[in-house]
Formats: structure tokens, C-alpha cells, sequence
């Protein structure tokens, strides 16, 4: 992924998603670049700002730092050359489907 910081936004969410689709193998994967929300702030020069939204398997039985750290190690080189910050909602492919219970 040495090609991350200079790819276009649109090859950058491309390149995310094929990283997140070929290692946790999701169901449903979203990928946003954040990024104009941030510009002007100190980090916003030092790469992007994305949210991913993914619903994978591979989530079962893992508390939510270990499912945000198979993200992470997921993108590892691409954390370090062209994101700054990334937001990530983390599913197994029940708690997807099922809809937080709501009390009377």
C-alpha cells in the first residue's frame, strides 16, 4: 500500500476496502473519508480522515479494542503513510441484523 499517499480520495477508500475485504472478509463494509471535515487542524496534513462501518465474522467473541485492533493491523502501513484518524464501527453479522432492544 506504498502507493496510499499519493492514490486520489476515490483509489484511497478503494484501497482501504480491499485491505478490510481481503483480511476480515465482511458482509458489509462502508468506508467515508472524513477528511474535509478536518482540514485546517494540526494533524489534517499528515493524512486522512476516514470512518469505516464493517460487519464481519471474524468479530464473534472479540471485545471491541480487539475488533478495532483487527482493523487496524488490517491497514498497518497505510496508518503510518496517509491515515491520521480512523473511526471504526465494528459488527459481528448478528448484532448487525438485530436491533438494539429499546425499554418502555
Amino acid at each position: 500500500m506504498s502507493d496510499f499517499l499519493n492514490a486520489s480520495p476515490a483509489e484511497r477508500i478503494a484501497l482501504i476496502e480491499t485491505r478490510l475485504t481481503a483480511a476480515l472478509a465482511p458482509v458489509s463494509l462502508a468506508v467515508r473519508d472524513d477528511s474535509a471535515q478536518h482540514a485546517g487542524h494540526a494533524g489534517a496534513a499528515a493524512g486522512g480522515h476516514y470512518s469505516v462501518t464493517i460487519v464481519a465474522a471474524a468479530f464473534a467473541g472479540k471485545a471491541r479494542v480487539a475488533r478495532h485492533r483487527l482493523v487496524y493491523d488490517a491497514l498497518a502501513d497505510a496508518m503510518q503513510r496517509g491515515i491520521h484518524a480512523l473511526a471504526i464501527t465494528a459488527y459481528t453479522p448478528e448484532e448487525f441484523a438485530t436491533p438494539p432492544s429499546t425499554s418502555p
